[in-house]
């Protein structure tokens, strides 16, 4: 099979940030070729902007559908292997089922779909199609993610007790307190986004987070949501308590209106022998405490690391990587899949990820709604 792994892209045209990022992405490693797309629903500006990043306009196509049904006239060996989908959350569904009835692999951002029924149909197409499918939960490629998750399977903390992980960002601060602006934004509109805007957007980010690296699953939650205005129908604040088994408890925090934060995803994770903290906005420190010893800090890119750890680091230790190389280690995990080669289990999240979040989000929506009251997560 070639090098090179033909990709197209769905969305995420123009001044997209998670466009950027999937784009940077896929060439980090040198596996993928971005050969076909559409960018965007306005046919010209789909076309000025694939000329603007050099994709021949051959294979820039009107719509979704279009582009579908024309690659599938191609043979094989010329066709798009596999698609990302970086458009709102409300074609997520559609478009990657689709893509998997006619033998594509799929990347899709999250959340990926707007239902808990729409993510097992999704799972059942996709048992049915053997593609691969990758939901881009972007902070498991980071490698001292990686290297918590390897010391905790390996025993590191010891049992598990509490998980702390929060999700704080400010930036619909400036825009909820205006009653024209929150009713503008498609984040902020259930037709578009779906029935969680904070922890459907970012709260499932620290979710996935505490299963990826625990290896453990929660199985109940108790959640509280603040929408702030009486006309604002999306959650934009939240803060859910979580149950891992009897003596395993956790809270999961979540905001939009967290005042001048940024991207602050954190977790911290407490065993018996040990404790583990890691901030996304500092990613290249994983701090490991104790009763009994001095903090230790672990860095990427050194041998001490686990192999898995390694292989997501690129650079000698002391160069900093950040969300774009995150990304590009979930891409290459998906071109070892579609190539049938081994690799760790954790290198990119899966379908089953996409189910467990979505029973998630509709926990708490389920448990803010029915007055504060815990209820099971499915899957």
């Amino acid at each position: 099979m070639p090098k090179k792994i033909r990709l197209g892209i769905v969305g995420g045209g123009g001044d997209s940030l998670i466009g950027v990022l999937h784009r940077v992405a896929s060439h980090i490693n040198d596996n993928y070729q971005i050969t076909g797309a559409v960018f965007n629903p306005d046919f010209e500006k789909n076309k000025e902007f694939a000329e603007e990043i050099d994709v021949p306009l051959d294979r820039i196509y009107t719509d979704f559908d279009t582009m579908v049904a024309e690659e599938l006239k191609l043979p094989e060996s010329e066709r798009i292997q596999v698609f990302s989908i970086l458009t709102p959350n409300f074609l997520h569904f559609p478009m990657a089922k689709k893509l998997l009835e006619n033998g594509f692999h799929v990347i899709c951002e999250k959340p990926m779909t707007t239902s808990l029924e729409e993510a097992k149909i999704l799972a059942e197409t996709h048992k049915k199609a053997g593609t691969i499918f990758a939901l881009t939960h972007t902070y498991t490629g980071y490698p001292m993610v990686r290297q918590m998750r390897e010391m905790i399977k390996a025993g590191a903390l010891g049992k598990i007790h509490k998980v702390d992980a929060r999700y704080y960002q400010g930036w619909i601060n400036p825009i909820i307190h205006d009653k024209e602006k929150r009713n503008s934004v498609w984040r902020l509109d259930p037709e578009k986004a779906g029935i969680s805007s904070c922890m459907g957007d970012i709260g499932v980010h620290a979710f996935n987070m505490v299963e990826y690296t625990t290896g453990l699953e929660v199985e109940s939650l108790l959640c509280d949501f603040n929408y702030l205005y009486e006309d604002n129908k999306m959650d934009v604040d939240g803060t859910v308590l979580i149950r891992m088994g009897d003596h395993v408890k956790g809270v999961i925090r979540g905001s939009q209106v967290a005042t001048g934060e940024e991207n602050g995803l954190a977790i911290a994770i407490y065993g018996e022998k040990a404790s583990f903290r890691w901030e996304q906005e500092k990613p290249n420190f994983l701090y490991m405490m104790s009763d009994t010893e001095p903090t230790k800090i672990y860095k990427p890119g050194h041998a001490y690391n686990s192999e898995f750890s390694l292989d997501g680091t690129k650079l000698p230790a002391g160069h900093p990587e950040g969300i774009f190389d995150s990304m590009a280690n979930i891409y290459l995990g998906v071109a070892r899949a579609i190539r049938g080669e081994s690799q760790n289990d954790g290198a990119y999240p899966t379908m089953r990820d996409g189910v467990r979040g979505m029973s998630f989000i509709e926990g708490t929506v389920a448990s803010h709604k029915n007055g504060n009251v815990w209820v099971k997560v499915e899957g």
